[in-house]
């Protein structure tokens, strides 16, 4: 996964600088995140949430709102009007730039900023929001009475939310006051998943409960159980993002295959031999080979383990699949190598990593490089990995499923 800058002009002409969060394999598609209200791009809630997207295949923009992070300022400001612009703006630049978003992601006024953006982006096939209020009047009451009454009488005030100062504007206090935001949903028109905490103590559930009321179907909603507003806890963001993805995945462009699975498919067994604890005989036609578990942790050490038999796998898809699209091409590839490791990370979701290792022999240019590597990320195996995969289970003997499912009768 890499991290890269993207740069596009607000609708008022401001230049925003963004974080792209680019998969690592072939994006199943594209995102824009909107941050929460006393946020920015590198807000903890959207660094993990963006980036746990894009391991699970979705690139990912975040940006500052040109309101808020602004150098030359002491404070940020809040527009919502110019937040919605925002967005707006980012969509279509990544639309421009071969990066189509179909997904909206906002996070508490973000969410907000979603809601009301969305109906006239055709471009957006789904919209997600955590934590989102249903009304952006509701942030009113979060300011002392004396420091609204000051920016009503001064033009502006500074206030603290959340111990960051934040710079309101009389003509904020105005405009909010003519954003609808449920009218907005009910012009939506788009699958919508509402996320929110029940015990969030800035945004109450009762918020939740009326964008789904509003919104018309199809519509989801997930709890996030005892996350906080700001969803600091990581294992929080990791959950919110996993069920954004899995979510999400059914509104998200068809990946297609630059190259077909050429090999005849066959069923692979595994048979324990009896010799040592974990040793089996892994068989697929006339070929077979042993699986084992390292001696240290009480195997022979005699063959490979379960997920260096997957990393085999891959290593040897993406090796043909290179093969076979050089040679489509008439590239002089002398000989390609991939090594695959293995990895489970604690504080991701999904924990499994798969890092491979590409080298390419012979007389390649840097364009043909490039493009053989993005067909590495392409082949089947890949693929499979990255959309994830319908494993079914039965005891030998007993009636085969249907092909199109498990046996309702």
């Amino acid at each position: 996964m890499a991290t890269s800058e993207f740069t596009f002009d607000s609708l008022n002409g401001h230049h925003i600088t963004g974080r792209l969060e680019t998969p690592e394999t072939t994006p199943r598609g594209w995102a824009v995140f909107a941050h929460c209200f006393t946020c920015g791009r590198d807000n903890r809630a959207a660094v993990h949430i963006s980036r746990a997207l894009a391991r699970s295949g979705i690139g990912v923009l975040r940006f500052d709102f040109a309101g808020a992070g602004a150098d030359d300022q002491a404070a940020q400001t809040a527009n919502f009007a110019v937040d919605v612009g925002d967005l707006s703006a980012a969509v279509k630049a990544m639309a421009a730039a071969g990066m189509p978003p179909s997904l909206l992601v906002g996070h508490s006024l973000g969410g907000a900023a979603a809601l009301v953006a969305a109906p006239n982006l055709p471009e957006i096939a789904a919209v997600a929001t955590l934590a989102a209020p249903a009304d952006v009047q509701h942030l009113l009451g979060l300011f002392a009475a004396e420091d609204l009454d000051a920016a009503r009488r001064d033009g502006e005030a500074v206030v603290t939310l959340a111990d960051r100062p934040l710079l309101i504007r009389r003509n904020f206090i105005e405009a909010i006051d003519g954003v609808h935001v449920e009218a907005a949903i009910k012009a939506l028109r788009r699958p919508l998943l509402v996320m929110h905490a029940p015990r969030d103590e800035i945004v109450s559930i009762d918020h939740a409960s009326r964008i789904f009321r509003a919104a018309h179907h199809p519509k989801s909603f997930i709890s996030l159980h005892s996350a906080d507003h700001l969803l600091a806890d990581v294992a929080d963001a990791q959950y919110a993002a996993a069920m954004i993805a899995a979510w999400a995945n059914r509104y998200m462009p068809l990946l297609t295959d630059d190259l077909p699975q050429v090999e005849v498919a066959a069923g692979v067994s595994a048979t324990e031999t009896l010799a040592g604890k974990f040793q089996l005989t892994v068989r697929s036609g006339e070929h077979s080979l042993l699986a084992d578990e390292p001696a240290s942790v009480g195997g022979l050490g005699s063959g490979l383990s379960p997920y260096e038999l997957v990393s085999a796998g891959l290593a040897a898809c993406t090796v043909m699949t290179m093969r076979l699209y050089a040679s489509r091409k008439g590239w002089p590839l002398e000989r390609a190598s991939t090594t695959v490791e293995h990895a489970k990370v604690s504080d991701m979701m999904p924990p499994d990593r798969f890092v491979r290792t590409i080298t390419l022999e012979g007389p390649l240019d840097d364009e043909q490089r490039a493009r053989i590597l993005e067909i590495a990320d392409r082949c089947p195996v890949d693929l499979t990995l990255v959309r994830g995969s319908d494993v079914q289970t039965r005891l030998a003997g007993s009636p085969t499923p249907p092909v199109g499912g498990l046996d309702q009768s």
